[in-house]
């Protein structure tokens, strides 16, 4: 579990296009990374909507966001 102040464990994930991304990859930006159960879920939709819709702010303030959803297989 990661507690404020922790740094975030190194990660290596394909995105939406199949690229790899590393946590490398954003090395001197700010990053949030959003961890959602299931797609389509009215509580993780909002969410997911409340991130889109705040994204010229995050880009105004240079800050990244990543989010991908987990499911069982990524818990092994």
């Amino acid at each position: 579990m990661l507690a404020a102040g922790n740094p975030f464990p190194n990660f290596s994930l394909p995105n939406q296009d199949g690229k790899t991304v590393k946590l490398s990859d954003f090395a001197g930006h700010w990053l949030v990374v959003y961890f959602y159960p299931k797609d389509d879920t009215p509580g993780c939709t909002v969410q997911g909507k409340a991130f889109t819709a705040s994204k010229a702010d995050f880009d105004a303030a240079g800050i990244k966001v990543c989010w991908r959803q987990l499911r069982r297989r990524d818990l092994a």
